[in-house]
């Protein structure tokens, strides 16, 4: 029917444009994020572009779900308040005869939440982890940043470049502090390269500087000139984290049913439930009268969608806390949320045939 592709045409349009804008946003905060980590040292600035494609891909269930909710909204929406949907209804086009092209554009949709939900997720969490511990193994010079004082992770060191050539592995102006046996050393360079012995150990060589030594609260400080500086450097060991439910695969949440385990899965498999329910949701909740508010159905939706994502969330930490079985945790949102679909669109449909017999 025409409205049908009407219909479809107009709710593809909303969705690229809504994803687009939280997309944006999303990409936004989580960049800064990142630009301060690589700006104090606990990122490479090379690592900001794969971190922050991960997270990406981490967050893409829910604002896939967001997306489909507020593009079947918004569209509905905008044929009430230009009355459209009047015309149809009077052509004799029911309520629900809209749930099966927001079905054709939404299952899609719902498919790809879930492929990503159950596998692309937990995959791109657990790749960060990895990059990230990758990072955090790097020795004290290589996480120096040029313009940015850099301590060891001993507390002994205190590192300061004023430039990094990453070609030639120099740097240029260097400034180094030490501490050992309660006497400050500190030494300025023009230049200074990393040089790997034939053993494996990795040395910081400092060229034409001067080292000042002494004890901190006394006039009595020793310097010295050189031509050529080696200092080891020590290479950190990354502490081993046990992993989390969130980069467990979903195979083996369901091979080892612990309860944090079956609260994941819970999660997981409740984001593409939630939003086909979600996208059917905001077909009564779409209703709006143009002679009155044009806000009202907006709030309530927002607080529909706050309500069964708070809900969700609570129904994870329960189940992780033993207090709730997995099939009533999980079955027991979406079966209210259904219900409530099923009243809502009762209260529309009555609305409706009181109209016509009125009329």
């Amino acid at each position: 029917m025409v409205f049908r592709k009407a219909l479809l045409r107009e709710l593809a349009t909303v969705a690229l444009g809504v994803f687009l804008v939280l997309l944006g946003i999303t990409i936004t905060t989580q960049l800064v994020r990142f630009l301060g980590q690589a700006a104090s040292g606990v990122i490479t600035s090379t690592g900001v572009v794969a971190l922050l494609g991960f997270t990406l891909v981490s967050y893409l269930p829910v604002l896939l779900s967001l997306t489909l909710f507020i593009a079947v909204l918004m569209t509905l929406t905008r044929s009430y308040r230009d009355s459209e949907m009047v015309v149809w209804f009077s052509c004799g086009v029911s309520l629900t005869q809209w749930v099966r092209p927001v079905l054709t554009f939404a299952l899609p949709l719902v498919f790809t939440i879930a492929l990503l939900s159950l596998a692309l997720s937990p995959w791109a969490v657990s790749k960060a982890e990895e990059f990230r511990r990758l990072m955090e193994s790097r020795d004290d010079v290589s996480a120096v940043s040029p313009g940015v004082f850099r301590e060891s992770r001993q507390a002994e060191r205190v590192y300061f470049v004023e430039e990094v050539s990453g070609k030639e592995n120099l740097v240029a102006n260097v400034f180094v502090s030490a501490t050992q046996h309660q006497k400050t050393g500190i030494m300025v360079a023009d230049r200074g390269f990393q040089e790997t012995m034939p053993n494996g150990d990795r040395f910081l060589v400092l060229l034409n500087g001067r080292r000042y030594e002494g004890e901190a609260g006394t006039a009595e400080y020793r310097i010295s000139e050189f031509e050529r500086y080696a200092m080891r450097i020590e290479v950190s060991e990354t502490a081993v984290r046990a992993p989390t439910t969130k980069t467990t695969p979903t195979h083996e949440l369901l091979r080892s049913r612990t309860p944090r385990n079956l609260a994941e899965l819970s999660w997981r498999v409740g984001l593409p439930l939630s939003a086909l329910i979600l996208s059917l949701l905001a077909i009564p909740l779409s209703f709006v009268n143009p002679r009155a508010g044009r806000s009202m159905n907006l709030v309530l939706a927002l607080l529909i969608y706050t309500v069964y994502s708070n809900l969700l969330s609570i129904v994870q930490a329960s189940i992780a806390q033993s207090r709730l079985d997995l099939t009533t945790g999980l079955w027991g949102v979406h079966a209210l949320m259904f219900a409530l679909l099923l009243a809502l669109f009762y209260r529309r449909l009555m609305v409706f045939s009181l109209f016509r017999i009125i009329k």
